[in-house]
């Protein structure tokens, strides 16, 4: 009796063996090298941030060919891709010193990621003084692009250069009193 129910056991256990997923592994937008400075009292804040439908969710997108898309199911962002955009940018920011307080809204219009080719982020942002000195708007594009290598780690440190480059452009702006959008670094 003790024979059938050690091998009633043993083809439960392979059962559920062979359907076990592999592990969710999740990654950010924000680099590992903290920003130590912060001393400014100024800031730059971001008031809204969007992203294409296609890319906004937990799980990692990526591009395959010309017309197709990918949901990783096992590559995950650690939050949302607005969050993760968001915390990201931010952190990047926080030692720009504008000497005034400041806003931005960012319309994301795309974001690829090709694994084994780039990374491309291309979005709009309006940047506006907050407070009573409302010295008015400068709305701007920037397309950054950054080759990746064929792993999911390549692309998203691909992205994170976007998003640390998007940072520098919005910061040079804040900081510039002309009204003229900076060029992409």
């Amino acid at each position: 009796m003790a024979f059938p129910l050690k091998i009633t056991l043993l083809a439960a256990l392979s059962l559920l063996a062979a359907c076990r997923s592999d592990p969710i592994q999740f990654h950010t937008l924000t680099p590992a090298q903290m920003n130590v400075n912060s001393r400014s009292t100024a800031q730059i804040q971001v008031e809204s941030l969007t992203v294409p439908p296609q890319v906004d969710r937990p799980q990692i997108v990526v591009r395959q060919g010309s017309t197709g898309i990918a949901i990783l199911e096992t590559q995950w962002w650690g939050a949302s891709l607005v969050d993760e955009l968001r915390s990201a940018l931010i952190d990047q920011m926080v030692n720009s010193n504008p000497g005034r307080n400041i806003s931005v809204r960012l319309e994301v219009q795309r974001f690829d990621s090709i694994p084994g080719q780039y990374g491309l982020i291309d979005v709009k942002w309006r940047l506006r003084d907050v407070g009573p000195t409302d010295n008015g708007l400068l709305t701007c594009r920037s397309t950054l692009k950054t080759l990746s290598g064929p792993s999911i780690d390549d692309l998203v440190t691909a992205q994170q250069n976007n998003v640390k480059r998007l940072a520098a452009l919005i910061s040079q702006a804040a900081v510039n009193p002309q009204k003229t959008c900076p060029a992409n670094l």
